[in-house]
């Protein structure tokens, strides 16, 4: 059984909101992954797409909902069902411009400029 403060494997491989706002400071690539081909309703374009930063050493953090949790399966992957939640985010972390994939299994990446 794992202590309590122990990182299990898992843990590695996930990061929060703040977590990933944190990577991309430091220069990790913040990816845009699209997991359902988006369909248009009216304005807006709804689908399902996830988030993960890739450092240089190329380890891979998917962006997760806050990890408050009882158990280890209560780590959820965080979802986007909207281009604009996408862009909100993405503004939200610092960049300003996004690019969002509209085909299932297609990526772009993201990346902050320093001045």
């Amino acid at each position: 059984m794992c202590a309590m403060n122990q990182t299990t494997d898992l843990e590695l491989n996930v990061t929060t909101e703040q977590g990933l706002r944190a990577l991309a400071e430091d220069g990790h690539t913040v990816e845009v992954l699209c997991k359902a081909d988006p369909e248009r309703k009216g304005p807006s374009w709804y689908g399902l797409w996830i988030m993960r930063t890739v450092g240089n050493d190329g380890q891979e953090k998917i962006l997760v909902t806050a990890r408050t949790r009882v158990t280890q399966n209560a780590i959820r992957v965080r979802e986007f069902k909207t281009a604009t939640g996408v862009i909100s985010f993405l503004v939200g972390i610092g960049f300003s411009q996004a690019s969002i994939p509209m085909k299932n299994g297609e990526t772009t990446s993201h990346r902050l400029v320093s001045d």
